[in-house]
């Protein structure tokens, strides 16, 4: 069974940054998807980015050119930079991967609110 543990997720100011971390009790070179995923209050849930086994990264719309996803290996953890917060990036935050099967962490919280 594969875990993953979210962190990082706070209260932060508009305009401003954070960065969440997601490790994995597993080597990554097991999955050939990571990537985080949000969910609002109301609102379905929504990839944000996410990396595979050779390095491809994709990223959702309203996020382009703000966050960037990238992985230590050594560490077993996926990362999730996030620039130029908006009030709109409000959402719990999963971190995903995959391989035969999907698995999920628990979430973290992000808060963009002056």
């Amino acid at each position: 069974q594969v875990q993953l543990v979210e962190s990082g997720g706070t209260l932060v100011q508009p305009g401003g940054s954070l960065r969440l971390s997601c490790a994995a009790s597993t080597a990554l070179i097991r999955f050939s998807t990571m990537g985080w995923y949000r969910q609002a209050p109301g609102k379905e849930r929504e990839l944000v980015a996410s990396t595979t086994r050779g390095g491809s990264t994709k990223y959702g719309d309203s996020v382009k050119g703000r966050f960037s996803i990238f992985k230590d290996t050594a560490k077993r953890t996926v990362y999730l930079e996030m620039n130029n917060l908006r009030p709109e990036d409000t959402a719990m935050y999963y971190c995903n991967v995959e391989d035969h099967d999907t698995y999920w962490g628990q979430g973290t919280q992000v808060t963009v609110s002056s």
